[in-house]
């Protein structure tokens, strides 16, 4: 009875008298064993054979393609089917009790350690903050040749994975790992992936070991072959991070666009909080201020080294650092650590990228939406909004001036307004904004000036009437007593002609800096000429293709409002010092929509906008013009740049003031 009732463990296995099927691949399919758990090979290296397939592959005698699959680079996965390879061979991972042992048994990565954990040991499931990771006992036996293969495999599959993930194409990037020292009573054992291989068809025969003088202790199986390029960095990481076991260096987008994120492109540092991955990177939580060091790149990756050093020695916090234009090197004490680290730094810096893509930045504090203790909430008015907590760094570009972050998060009447988090419209002036004043005053108009007779020598006599009548008008509408008629009148006497009475005209106007239609169509003309010529080359601050292309790339709408003719403006950035740069606008307006120093005019234009003016920043260097488009309703910054004139204490304190147009990014 008690035998009866005890569990026996069953095979599946056909009966001897039960028919065999026939098989289009051959006898020796025929003669296969049913697979059951009971033929299933614990052994690593054989799991995947059967007693059958293993006795028939002993019996045979070595052969040219046995041979040929022991040189370096060859094997079946070039093509060359060794004669052991039968099905037998892949039933194990596609049968369910083959797969029921595979997932439960069997890790996918080659390891020299098992039980790898990113919590440390005596560290806890709940902390918030690890510093070190956990590995459980050594898988090898003691034998240095087959620790060797194991990692130089583990460097393969590790390349593998990292093209897979878009960070090791085009033979870019590359994985360091060191084994052994003192805490085992040897001394280090460093292997490093080649240099210019196919990432993804990486073998372990492509590796070399070094020691830690980089002096070669085993090279490459596979000939001609380099080490990598990173090599002196990977050296740097663990000359200077004594735990580092693992350096991965990629080529991530992500990574690349996060040190871009600055269109200036001189920030040291790009800051990240209140995200939950930061719980990946090591030695930070949810609510730190992790700072990843930027440093910028060079024609060689060894011409680094010295910048690593700095860097690392200055955030001693930050496993990783950052590349300009290049891409991030990542440590940990084991390579798991390293992988997982990598992956959430990538994760970071995605996350900073589109968040700056919505208007928002990743190193500023939020001021809600996150979570506040009881006795921080008590503390705060009824009618007040939580503060958010003060970072007690210096801030980087990426969170500028954020030492108290609610009121950054604010837009009142001098916080810079932010695009495209404030708006999503840029509208523009030039002289004093986006191109010198000294270059209209001292370039522009003086070719006007200096080359009006022979322009004038050139013209019909049935145009010069018509420029004439245009320039009368502008006269009329300044009143009589203006200087210019005062001028004109003065001369009216001596004038004789068409010619005489238009270059009187032209000088008075220009002489008092009016702002006429007629005058300002005229001299469009002409500038035409001289940049057709070659003779004008249209002057812009250095920072605006930078913020040209910041808006771009995140949909902002750039406009131009001056006084010159949209012809005119399409005359200066048509022809400057970087080319033509008219394909970067949205809108072109000029005095046809109104004087600028009148609100309606801003009106207008938010209506042939299609918007309400509070969607649109105007920015100029006049304060008549900042004063009408802030009573339009539009949000007014004032641009003060070098020989701009002098701004009132009153403007002062009631807009914001930019030196650069890159601010409006959230630049410094």
């Amino acid at each position: 009875m008690a035998e009866s009732n005890s569990k026996k463990r069953v095979s599946i296995v056909a009966p001897a008298n039960a028919p065999t099927r026939s098989r289009s691949m051959g006898p020796k399919q025929e003669s296969i064993a049913a697979f059951t758990p009971d033929n299933y090979s614990s052994d690593e290296d054989d799991k995947f054979f059967h007693e059958d397939a293993q006795s028939s592959t002993a019996a045979d005698s070595p052969s040219d393609n046995a041979v040929a699959a022991a040189a370096p680079g060859s094997g079946w996965t070039n093509g060359q089917l060794p004669n052991q390879f039968t099905p037998t061979m892949t039933l194990h991972p596609y049968t369910r009790s083959g797969r029921l042992a595979l997932y439960n048994h069997h890790r996918r990565w080659i390891n020299f350690q098992s039980s790898w954990s990113r919590i440390g040991a005596g560290a806890t499931e709940m902390d918030a903050v690890h510093t070190k990771s956990s590995s459980g006992s050594s898988v090898m036996t003691g034998c240095l040749l087959e620790e060797g293969k194991t990692v130089r495999a583990l460097v393969a599959q590790l390349c593998e994975c990292f093209y897979k993930a878009g960070w090791a194409t085009g033979t870019g990037g590359g994985v360091s790992i060191r084994v052994g020292g003192p805490k085992e009573n040897r001394p280090y054992r460093v292997f490093v992936a080649p240099s210019g291989v196919q990432k993804e068809d990486m073998v372990g025969d492509d590796v070399f070991e070094l020691d830690m003088e980089r002096q070669i202790v085993q090279p490459p199986r596979t000939p001609n072959l380099r080490q990598s390029a990173c090599t002196p960095l990977w050296y740097v990481v663990y000359k200077h991070v004594k735990s580092a076991m693992c350096v991965i260096h990629t080529h991530s987008m992500h990574a690349q666009l996060a040190t871009l994120l600055d269109p200036t492109e001189k920030c040291s540092v790009l800051r990240v909080t209140h995200l939950e991955m930061l719980k990946g990177v090591g030695n930070h939580s949810y609510d730190s201020i992790l700072e990843i060091p930027i440093i910028d790149n060079r024609p060689s990756e060894d011409l680094l080294a010295e910048q690593l050093e700095e860097v690392i020695v200055k955030y001693p916090k930050c496993n990783a650092v950052l590349v300009r234009r290049h891409g991030v090197y990542v440590w940990g004490d084991s390579w798991e650590q390293a992988k997982a680290q990598c992956e959430s730094f990538d994760y970071l810096f995605e996350s900073a990228v589109k968040m700056k893509g919505m208007g928002l930045e990743s190193g500023l504090v939020p001021s809600s939406g996150t979570y506040r203790n009881e006795e921080e909430e008590n503390s705060i008015p009824p009618d007040s909004s939580p503060p958010a907590k003060k970072q007690k760094v210096a801030p980087a570009f990426n969170a500028s001036g954020a030492n108290n972050n609610d009121t950054d998060l604010q837009c009142t009447g001098t916080t810079i307004p932010l695009v495209p988090r404030d708006a999503k419209i840029l509208l523009l002036d030039i002289e004093g904004t986006t191109t010198s004043i000294s270059f209209v005053k001292d370039v522009l108009f003086p070719y006007v000036l200096n080359n009006l007779d022979k322009y004038l020598d050139d013209m019909e006599s049935q145009d010069l009437i018509k420029l004439q009548d245009a320039l009368v008008a502008d006269l009329d509408a300044l009143g009589d007593n203006h200087p210019s008629n005062v001028q004109v009148n003065g001369m009216k006497s001596t004038l004789d002609s068409a010619k005489a009475f238009i270059t009187c005209y032209v000088n008075a106007l220009m002489a008092n800096d009016v702002k006429a239609t007629g005058l300002k169509s005229f001299q469009g003309k002409m500038w035409k000429a001289g940049y057709a010529s070659g003779e004008l080359v249209g002057h812009l601050y250095s920072d605006f293709i930078p913020m040209l292309k910041w808006c771009q790339d995140n949909a902002v709408k750039v406009c131009i409002y001056s006084s010159g003719s949209i012809a005119a403006q399409k005359l200066l950035f048509g022809h400057t010092s970087e080319g033509d740069i008219t394909s970067y606008f949205g809108g072109h307006f000029d005095t046809t929509s109104g004087n600028k120093r009148e609100a309606a005019s801003y009106g207008a234009i938010a209506k042939a906008l299609g918007v309400q003016p509070e969607d649109v920043v105007f920015v100029s260097d006049l304060e008549a013009e900042i004063y009408a488009a802030e009573e339009a309703g539009m949000r007014a910054v004032v641009a003060a740049r070098p020989g701009n004139a002098l701004l009132s204490s009153d403007t002062k304190e009631k807009y914001p003031v930019v030196r650069s147009l890159l601010q409006l990014c959230g630049a410094d």
